[in-house]
């Protein structure tokens, strides 16, 4: 099977790249930055072209010349913040409604894109309880409202045109090499991991981490899929605060310099922690590590990349 990926130098992208070519599907990866370090791994099993998702003559040439049977969208910014509206405007919506536009006049049925929990807003605006693909999209920052519309924007090509496009809304994904979008969880492992200090105002603040191999296994298995029943799908994850997480890291580092402000105060402000991925793990037989697991991984990966001896 032939697989375009449109933004496939990020953080899960080259991870769903590898995972692709080891299945023995070829991959094409459209990029507005080609020669990315996160891509020299690939670039010999891999056929990598510069493009800008935003333009959409990019995006047709690119598919042209790939003749994928799947198209898989990875292309959006985050933690971008609001002061300039624009440039995520033009990335994530206008990207996204080029990427199915192209498909559609191509013909190609399948497309796979990534959404975000951010779309469901605060936990505290549901209640304590996980939220179903069904709950209402209550996010309000600039991000979210891009990711509600790319949902509709999928919705009505597949109303309109009976294309099989699927969403699927992340947690917070984590891992040695993240450095855009929600990072407290990730300072919490990495930083430590370095023998550096890190230090956050509250104990109680909660989120919602999932392993970046993890969310890269289920793009794997919707991307691949030839239908699915559902055109949204829940990544879910391991709602904790960043207290329990901290205490995961000194089970391994137990001189780690973890600081907080205040035991409470941040469980109130914090954002989506509990989510139902039940739709997604009886379709697709997802079964996660132990997020245990995973801090030792990200925390051994920190570490040989600094040359230091592992843990666990």
């Amino acid at each position: 099977m032939r697989v375009a990926v449109l933004g496939g130098s990020g953080f899960i992208g080259p991870r769903v790249m590898r995972k692709l070519v080891e299945h023995g599907h070829e991959v094409h990866c459209m990029d507005i930055a080609p020669d990315a370090p996160s891509l020299d791994p690939l670039r010999d099993r891999v056929t990598i072209t510069r493009g800008d998702i935003t333009l959409m003559d990019d995006v047709v040439e690119a598919l042209v010349a790939s003749k994928p049977d799947r198209v898989l969208n990875l292309a959006y910014a985050v933690g971008a913040g609001e002061a300039d509206p624009h440039p995520q405007v033009r990335l994530n919506v206008l990207g996204m409604d080029n990427c199915f536009e192209a498909a559609r006049i191509l013909g190609i049925r399948r497309v796979v894109y990534a959404s975000s929990l951010a779309v469901y807003g605060a936990q505290r605006l549901h209640g304590e309880h996980p939220v179903t693909e069904d709950e209402l999209r209550l996010g309000t920052s600039l991000y979210a409202v891009s990711k509600i519309f790319n949902e509709h924007q999928a919705d009505w090509y597949n109303r309109a045109y009976e294309m099989a496009i699927t969403g699927m809304r992340p947690a917070n994904i984590t891992g040695p090499d993240k450095v855009r979008g929600s990072l407290n969880h990730v300072q919490c492992q990495v930083l430590p991991g370095r023998n550096e200090p890190v230090h956050f105002p509250y104990r109680d603040t909660m989120t919602l981490p999932l392993h970046v191999d993890d969310i890269a296994e289920v793009f794997l298995r919707v991307t691949l899929a030839e239908e699915t029943a559902h055109s949204i799908y829940n990544s879910g994850g391991f709602g904790m605060s960043l207290g329990e997480l901290a205490d995961f890291v000194h089970e391994f580092l137990p001189d780690a310099e973890i600081t907080f402000g205040a035991d409470e105060g941040g469980y109130d402000q914090s954002g989506l922690y509990l989510m139902d991925n039940s739709r997604l793990v009886e379709e697709f037989e997802v079964q996660y590590a132990p997020f245990r697991q995973r801090v030792m991984e990200t925390l051994n990966d920190v570490r040989a990349a600094e040359g230091l001896p592992p843990v666990g």
